[in-house]
């Protein structure tokens, strides 16, 4: 009889929340999720075979002599942080044209539309932690590139260092990301390019 009680529970819990917010919610974890995935999914590509553990970056000096493949290797990175910022602004617009959409409705419930002004704002607040945690980012000495996706207190840093990714600069990368979005370092991942 206890888990018919939970069951009803559940379900009663459910109908308060409504059928159009349920919808709300959905679409915003199917939006989040596949900045997540796009983010994740770029990070992990291989890159056409140029090597990102540090041998043909600019920090070797040129040494290498192969400076056609170095400059191929930096334009892989550079449209690599592009395509990612390209995509997270893309998944942005759709999030919140789906969102004003619930707003414009008039047919949506006050409750809806309330909810739909929550997620707004919200994504309005994570944009600007994430250009303020590039442009703080860039400012640092060593940092060429930088893309920041924030989402559910939680953050996603890919940089691209002239010297590697020093234990230093990942402290001051942790410090701008609590500094701007108040996310403890326990909660970024910061991933080097």
């Amino acid at each position: 009889m206890g888990i018919k009680n939970t069951f009803d529970k559940m379900a009663e819990g459910c109908k308060r929340i409504g059928k159009r917010n349920w919808i709300i919610i959905g679409a915003i974890a199917l939006i989040g999720t596949a900045v997540c995935m796009n983010f994740v999914l770029s990070g992990s590509n291989s890159g056409g075979g140029f090597d990102y553990d540090g041998a043909n970056t600019e920090a070797s000096g040129g040494a290498s002599g192969g400076s056609d493949t170095e400059a191929s290797g930096l334009e892989q990175i550079d449209s690599y942080f592009s395509s990612v910022q390209v995509s997270r602004q893309r998944a942005r617009d759709e999030a919140l044209e789906v969102l004003q959409s619930v707003v414009d409705n008039e047919k949506a419930d006050e409750a809806s539309k309330s909810e739909a002004l929550l997620q707004i704002s919200k994504l309005a607040e994570e944009m600007r932690f994430e250009s303020g945690i590039e442009t703080l980012v860039l400012a640092k000495e060593g940092f060429t590139a930088c893309v920041a996706v924030v989402n559910d207190g939680k953050a996603s840093i890919v940089v691209k260092c002239e010297e590697g990714l020093s234990p230093g600069k990942i402290a001051q990368i942790n410090e701008i990301v609590y500094e701007q979005a108040g996310i403890e370092p326990v909660n970024v991942n910061i991933i080097e390019r």
